[in-house]
């Protein structure tokens, strides 16, 4: 099911104007007073949280853009579509965005399976790609014009993990991921920052996607008893792998990727959160010195929108650069024009406090990685 999300239409006399200064050869997706996103998320299902949260935090941003006018006029509306983290279902998500809905672009799809299903509708149409909810290679390699990332990499953040662990002295690591495409990255990121140290993987054990099924993968991974288990899954079943091994008497550390969606792990742990680790792609929700990270604190409140939290403001900042493109792209608004309007932001030209690059040969946006421990009362230590 589709769901369109958008704020008040203009006034009749902006509308008059924007349509006296609008081309007559209009890009799909682009009227006088509106630009048309989709995307294709969890909404439903073990992975929803992520969707829901991610969705919220860039709705957040484009409804303060479109409350002060939008941008050269237009306001920006999201059709949204439940995908349940399943790529068949993805895919079909994407061709009809595309094909019934008109889309100009597509935002914030969250996963690597999700994703990967929807590449060759999305490369086929010559339709922008922006900000994927995934560090999967197979996303960055080969080089598409059309997808731009705003976080980094598995490959970045397994090596961040890692080399933390390995300086306090842990080498005994295994691996707990999904038996797909996420996992499958996951787990090489791992294998290759610890071969550029000379050490061998312990152990890895594999959950299928959308489950909770943990059994096989938990009796596995106590069999060899490593000091540090790095997950690449979601909240619920890396919860799930976690409880398991801890009522078994596993006492070693357990470290996640983003992906994993902090905030509803620590939720779904309880008391067995203390300790756990999550790297993170975004800044700190809660450091309020970062003036992106004051920004979407302020809309938190004024929208009255829940608390802060990694995910949501993932998607603010997504929004954020995306609505830069949209205005150094000008009001003759096509495709090709955002593309290379997105290209011409880099670290001299733009400063929001989180470190965004792109260029016309790389779009992988940022490499930042940062390390969070969810803590006693169920929050985090930075």
């Amino acid at each position: 099911m589709l769901h369109r999300f958008s704020s008040v239409l203009p006034t009749a006399s902006l509308l008059l104007s924007a349509a006296l200064a609008f081309p007559s050869h209009a890009e799909t997706g682009v009227t006088a007073h509106r630009i048309l996103l989709g995307e294709s998320a969890a909404f439903s299902g073990p992975a929803a949280q992520l969707g829901i949260d991610l969705h919220a935090g860039a709705k957040l941003y484009f409804d303060s853009v479109n409350q002060q006018g939008g941008i050269h006029g237009r306001k920006i509306e999201i059709i949204t579509a439940d995908d349940k983290y399943e790529p068949e279902l993805a895919a079909q998500n994407t061709r009809r965005l595309i094909q019934d809905e008109g889309v100009f672009a597509l935002f914030g799809y969250v996963g690597t399976p999700t994703s990967n299903a929807a590449l060759p509708v999305v490369t086929a149409a010559h339709v922008p790609f922006f900000a994927p909810f995934s560090g999967a290679q197979s996303l960055r390699q080969p080089f598409r014009r059309e997808i731009f990332h705003i976080r980094a990499s598995y490959a970045e953040e397994t090596e961040h993990l890692v080399d933390r662990l390995v300086q306090v002295g842990i080498r005994n690591i295994a691996v707990f991921h999904q038996n797909d495409a996420y996992g499958q990255d996951g787990l090489l990121g791992v294998q290759q920052a610890l071969k550029k140290r000379g050490i061998a993987l312990v152990e890895d054990a594999t959950v299928e996607r959308n489950s909770a099924n943990v059994s096989v993968a938990a009796q596995r991974l106590l069999a060899k008893r490593p000091d540090a288990i790095i997950q690449i899954s979601t909240y619920a079943t890396s919860a799930a792998l976690i409880k398991t091994m801890r009522s078994a008497g596993y006492t070693g550390q357990f470290h996640n990727v983003s992906f994993v969606g902090a905030q509803p792990l620590a939720r779904a742990l309880g008391e067995d959160g203390p300790g756990v680790g999550v790297s993170e792609v975004m800044p700190f929700p809660w450091k309020t010195a970062n003036p992106t990270v004051t920004e979407y604190v302020k809309e938190l409140k004024r929208a009255n929108a829940g608390e802060p939290n990694f995910s949501s403001l993932e998607g603010f900042v997504a929004a954020k650069i995306f609505v830069e493109g949209l205005r150094r792209a000008g009001p003759d608004l096509t495709r090709d024009k955002l593309i290379t309007a997105l290209e011409s932001i880099n670290l001299r030209n733009y400063d929001i406090g989180f470190p965004v690059e792109f260029s016309a040969r790389d779009h992988r946006g940022s490499r930042f990685v940062d390390m969070t421990i969810i803590t006693r009362d169920g929050k985090f230590l930075n």
